[in-house]
């Protein structure tokens, strides 16, 4: 039997269709999950910002003992690309952005370079920004790069015992609070990472699983088009033959 275009098309359309909602119908309850999940937890909540007091700092106010620029660039060291003054536990102090992308700390009157920030000391910014009262922290040092903490490093990691867990990552170099987390981004994350189908990292997302389920979910969405395209037409023709007969 010699079947028609038509009847090809139609057949092809109704096997990669009924084949792709078998391989990527899994996922793309997944992603409708994840997205629905991520959408409704609150975003101020992801971010930490009812754990942390980002500006626990007092402002920098302009003071006519700085050091001049000169001198601080002669303490520096090494070639400065920038100098940022701040405040660092109410003390004015100066990053120096190197040359080679470090960041040497100087006091901001008499241009002395600072030391690194210690255990001790990025514990107390920490305890400082900390939202959930008193607590004394449990400080480790962090080295490598995580799934949960990708900012500057070296840093130190203050860890709260609180009921979200929450962690407080302080840079090493410049004593900034880089990141906060809490269980809420730890659940958010876990979606993300299925969202985005990185189980590893949770940061690409253009991984060939994405793509290839991506592509299939097109194509997907075009054999549906064609079937409901060649069927409807003759569903309504039908319905017109049938009008006709009834009437003779």
């Amino acid at each position: 039997m010699v079947l028609s275009p038509r009847l090809r098309l139609h057949i092809g359309a109704s096997k990669v269709h009924r084949w792709l909602a078998l391989l990527i119908g899994a996922q793309v309850i997944v992603w409708f999950t994840s997205g629905l999940i991520m959408s409704l937890l609150p975003i101020d909540m992801v971010h930490g910002d009812h754990r942390i007091d980002r500006n626990a700092e007092p402002a920098l106010l302009v003071d006519k003992t700085f050091a001049p620029v000169a001198a601080l660039l002669a303490k520096a060291g090494a070639p400065v690309r920038q100098l940022q003054h701040r405040m660092l536990l109410g003390r004015p102090v100066v990053e120096a952005q190197l040359a080679d992308g470090k960041i040497r700390l100087l006091d901001a009157r008499t241009a002395a370079p600072l030391p690194p920030i210690d255990a001790k000391t990025a514990a107390i910014i920490a305890s400082r920004a900390y939202r959930g009262g008193t607590a004394v922290p449990t400080i480790e040092r962090v080295e490598r790069a995580s799934t949960e903490y990708r900012g500057a490093l070296p840093a130190w990691r203050a860890s709260f015992s609180d009921d979200d867990a929450t962690r407080i990552y302080v840079a090493a170099e410049t004593g900034r609070l880089t990141s906060v987390r809490t269980g809420t981004w730890r659940l958010y994350d876990f979606f993300w990472g299925l969202h985005i189908m990185d189980w590893t990292e949770h940061e690409r997302f253009n991984t060939p699983w994405l793509m290839a389920f991506a592509a299939g979910g097109l194509v997907f969405g075009v054999a549906g088009a064609i079937l409901l395209f060649m069927r409807w037409p003759r569903r309504r023709r039908r319905k017109a033959q049938g009008t006709a007969r009834t009437a003779a």
